[in-house]
């Protein structure tokens, strides 16, 4: 098999990058001290009725605390296929703060044809600390649509680049349940012909791994 070089984002691609955390924060309230009247205390109960501070919707609704083992997010049956020739343990990249935000890579080159898959899980301190990530993450990447049935919310884009007549096609796509997003991204080229998988391809691929990085947050309730 010939040798052939890989294009300058590609070789950059196979350093991984330490992946900063999000660091969430808590509101913390404390009760009122019950009134007295007369000398007398006054009602227990409406007492504790008046000073509890009331949940918010957001507090009722978070599901989730930390985030789960982002390698085994996906089956290795589905990094076989989507990713020929990798280690299906998978790279975790380091995090400053592994309870919040995780990411597991794989990558290999089968024959000439490079495949890379990136999860990441990223847990906000509430459904709307979330779904404003969410949406940041979909401005930076327009172009693409939304996947039914996926998650509270969830969104498909794929791009294809060319660098030194080397072509790439990349699939991203954003889940958010309750308080939690899911980030995959995938990646493909082919250093024979210099050609890119086609579009269905990533886009099915990165879906499929989406599907199963979420299925993984299942045990992970608070």
């Amino acid at each position: 098999m010939r040798s052939l070089p890989l294009p300058l984002t590609l070789t950059a691609r196979l350093t991984p990058v330490v992946v900063l955390a999000c660091a969430g924060w808590a509101l913390s309230s404390s009760p009122a001290a019950p009134s007295t009247t007369a000398g007398h205390p006054a009602d227990p109960q409406a007492s504790a009725r008046s000073s509890a501070p009331a949940p918010s919707a957001d507090a009722q609704a978070k599901a989730y605390s930390t985030s789960p083992a982002p390698c085994s997010g996906v089956p290795a049956s589905t990094v076989k296929s989507l990713v020929p020739g990798a280690k299906t343990g998978g790279k975790e990249i380091p995090s400053t703060d592994p309870t919040l935000r995780r990411t597991c890579s794989w990558n290999a080159l089968h024959g000439y044809a490079y495949r890379w898959l990136d999860v990441s899980y990223e847990i906000g301190d509430s459904v709307q600390e979330a779904t404003r990530q969410y949406r940041q993450q979909m401005d930076k990447k327009s172009g693409g649509g939304t996947v039914p049935g996926l998650g509270d919310s969830a969104y498909s884009v794929v791009n294809l680049s060319t660098e030194d007549k080397q072509q790439t096609r990349e699939g991203v796509v954003m889940v958010r349940v309750s308080n939690a997003l899911v980030v995959v991204t995938y990646s493909g080229s082919d250093f024979d012909t210099r050609k890119a998988p086609g579009t269905d391809e990533i886009n099915t691929g990165a879906i499929k791994a989406a599907r199963a990085a979420v299925a993984a947050l299942g045990g992970r309730a608070s």
